[in-house]
């Protein structure tokens, strides 16, 4: 079945509200465990004035061929009451997306985090592992066997990868091709990075650009493609997001390399011009500017590049 042909879900049907968090909870877990740069960062957001924060979106990378790609990892979520909100296509990148609108769930006024706060948009990716060379293919298909992706969630979850790991060699061919899918190929479905949502925060950093300065003055490297503020053509979509940390892989062959893990992003959401009236205490979600911006995402998936090994 096509990614874009998955079938839309309105409502919980196979779990429970809190089951769908503590899937999201372990998820983060994970996540933060793998990437000690981006924990630092989301353990400081919260500790300047004891800031709640809430996410704007968790985002994964997937291999389309046969049962690894958007599908293996959507489907649960899209049982749990997840629908479709849009496609991303870069076809420089091999790359095709899909990104989910949450359930509407009621959230306490003051819901905060995974608890009890709004659940996150979903991004998607899949490279297209049949545009890739014959040689590329050859590879990513040697390691990733039918029927495999049926564990993509449990994958996700422990953070451990559900074929084995090529060699170093297999795995610099892939990289020197598309470095996102060599991202994937190692990585797995470990979340790739999530997004605070920046117009949800109460206090200094409810302010994009005083984030900027924070990071920066802390040391954190920050994504400079398109700009380190990265912003939509409508001008209502605002995002800025660190670098991937280059953590030591151990390859089959026993080469270790650093190879990019994940890394964090800041959305912050617009009010839409026709609501620009509205009193700031009556101002929703639905308020703002909802989707996303190419031009954006395509210079936010460059933080996850490869730096001197490959």
């Amino acid at each position: 079945m096509d990614s874009f042909d998955l079938p839309h879900t309105s409502s919980f049907k196979g779990g429970s509200e809190l089951f769908l968090r503590d899937v999201f909870e372990n998820i983060l877990k994970t996540y933060l465990k793998k990437n000690p740069t981006t924990k630092r960062i989301w353990e400081l957001v919260q500790s300047v004035d004891n800031e709640k924060i809430c996410y704007d979106h968790f985002t994964f990378m997937t291999l389309k061929i046969e049962g690894y790609g958007i599908d293996s990892m959507s489907s649960f979520f899209m049982d749990n009451g997840y629908k479709i909100g849009g496609g991303l296509d870069f076809p420089k990148k091999n790359l095709r997306g899909l990104w989910f609108s949450p359930p509407e769930i009621k959230i306490p006024e003051d819901g905060h985090g995974l608890s009890n706060g709004p659940l996150p948009r979903l991004v998607m990716g899949e490279i297209l592992v049949d545009e890739l060379s014959p040689a590329s293919q050859e590879i990513i298909r040697k390691y990733l066997k039918p029927a495999g992706g049926k564990q993509a969630l449990l994958s996700s979850i422990l953070g451990s990868l559900i074929w084995e790991k090529p060699t170093w060699s297999e795995f610099k061919h892939i990289a020197e091709e598309n470095e996102l899918a060599a991202w994937a190929f190692i990585n797995g479905y470990t979340m790739n990075h999530l997004a605070f949502s920046v117009h949800r925060l109460k206090h200094r950093f409810s302010d994009i650009n005083c984030i900027i300065r924070y990071l920066e003055e802390n040391g954190f490297d920050l994504n400079q493609d398109g700009g380190v503020l990265k912003v939509s053509t409508d001008g209502l979509l605002l995002q800025v997001s660190s670098l991937s940390e280059q953590l030591p892989v151990e390859f089959s062959d026993g080469i270790i390399k650093s190879v990019p893990a994940s890394y964090i992003e800041f959305t912050e959401r617009l009010v839409l011009p026709q609501f620009e009236d509205l009193p700031h205490d009556q101002i929703k979600e639905i308020h703002r500017r909802e989707d996303f911006a190419l031009n954006n995402a395509d210079n936010i998936l460059e933080s996850s590049r490869f730096m001197l090994d490959v």
